[in-house]
């Protein structure tokens, strides 16, 4: 049965004609007949363009953390760029974030971007600069956007193709990347104190850096074991290496200081985006001072025509104001709880081994195993395609997460308690759909 209405399947239509595949991101594309082309979004809701009303819990991959079209913000930008967008010059509302950013995340300098990627991307560049070394490790299944560099292991990898744990391959995640590149990369599986030890004492002379996502956030949303993040700070400090916390998923929607602040944990560089703007393109890279100044002017590179926008830091500053001042998350971590938790008893229920895994903000569901999963590769313990089944069967009851289980399904503030209760009743109702 297909997710598109005539007027869906009709744009859709449209847009193939002038758009490959009809989208202006991979990750959008469902087929055909399943690809949404969405009219507006308010609060926790959005509609599609046959007016059918979805409880939004993809929230465009994570930006929205109060809720769409949020009145503050959406106030905020239109009186700030009553006065012009760009100039080529610092502008107050920089400088007011960047000031923001510093206070609620313990950091001591800022740079804006306009998106993640750009982000790690100049984090990465940042890293080289400061250390004048060229590998750098990251860890299986974890997105860092879409520069050549972090396209290897990714999520889009598939499991039989990573190698052995031991002596894990760097998997090449698209077409158009050079096989050189490949050298400068060491993936680790995420959660392996042996190999992350054994691989920094043979190699640390050659690492400017490691990337982490605190949460897998591309992966259901695996968390840390205890003392992982710790051993990365310990084996950094010892060593001279850079760590770099990628926050664009977990910043300002863990904690209001981010994964730093949740997991009580001090980075040398630090990226966010997504809820940092609550759906407006804005980014970021912070740290501590000696990192951050290494971007001296005519000495390491780090620009763009649209950093520091107006219509970006006026909704960064409108974000944040909020979230500073409000008991958003405290608010969001109460109802991700009471999903989590009902979401539990329902598949326990069904008799449906399974995972719950993540945090209330942004939390990840694995069917099929009952064993929490520790890094990428135990993701594929579970069924996916018995999460697509069900997930295709809340979308169609009007309830959307991802139909992909490697997708957290997201919160924000304007989901309400009869959403929870809606949301766990067409949960309820798909997996005895599904089960039938």
């Amino acid at each position: 049965m297909s997710m598109q209405g005539k007027v869906t399947s009709a744009l859709f239509k449209r847009a193939k004609a002038v758009i490959p595949y009809g989208v202006n991101s991979n990750f959008r594309y469902w087929g055909d007949d399943d690809t949404l082309v969405i009219e507006r979004g308010e609060g926790a809701y959005i509609w599609d363009a046959d007016g059918k009303r979805y409880i939004d819990y993809r929230l465009g991959f994570g930006p929205i953390i109060l809720g769409h079209a949020y009145p503050a913000v959406v106030k905020k930008v239109q009186d700030a760029i009553q006065g012009g967008t760009v100039f080529a010059w610092t502008t107050p509302y920089e400088i007011e974030l960047c000031e923001r950013i510093t206070k609620m995340c313990n950091v001591d300098k800022v740079r804006l971007t306009n998106t993640g990627t750009e982000a790690t991307m100049h984090a990465l560049r940042i890293a080289r600069a400061y250390t004048g070394r060229e590998r750098f490790i990251k860890f299986e299944g974890q997105y860092h956007g879409m520069a050549d560099y972090f396209m290897f292991s990714t999520a889009s990898t598939s499991p039989g193709s990573l190698g052995y744990r031991r002596s894990p391959i760097n998997v090449q995640s698209t077409s158009g990347i050079p096989k050189g590149i490949s050298q400068y990369i060491t993936n680790l599986p995420f959660n392996d104190f042996e190999r992350l030890e054994e691989t920094i004492e043979a190699k640390w002379g050659d690492i400017a850096a490691i990337f982490i996502e605190p949460i897998l956030g591309n992966a259901a949303g695996i968390l840390p074991v205890p003392g992982f993040l710790e051993k990365i700070r310990e084996l950094c400090d010892k060593y001279g290496i850079v760590m770099v916390f990628d926050e664009v998923k977990t910043g300002f929607r863990l904690a209001k200081g981010g994964a730093q602040e949740y997991f009580n944990i001090q980075a040398d560089l630090v990226t966010y985006a997504k809820a940092l703007g609550n759906g407006f393109p804005i980014a970021a890279i912070a740290g501590k001072e000696d990192v951050m100044m290494t971007v001296q002017p005519g000495q390491t590179a780090h620009g763009g025509t649209y950093t520091g926008n107006v219509t970006g830091t006026a909704a960064a500053i409108a974000t944040l104001d909020i979230l500073d001042s409000e008991p958003i998350l405290e608010t969001i971590h109460k109802r991700g709880k009471i999903l989590m938790s009902g979401i539990g008893e329902i598949l326990t229920e069904a008799d449906i081994p399974h995972s719950v895994t993540g945090a209330p903000s942004m939390f990840g569901i694995i069917l099929g195993s009952d064993e929490e999963p520790h890094d990428f590769r135990d993701y594929f313990k579970g069924d996916g395609d018995l999460y697509e089944r069900l997930a295709m069967q809340l979308i169609q009851r009007g309830v959307q997460p991802d139909g992909d289980a490697r997708e957290p399904w997201f919160l924000c503030y304007s989901l309400s308690e009869a959403d929870v209760d809606e949301t766990l009743n067409v949960f309820n109702d798909s997996v005895k759909a599904v089960k039938k």
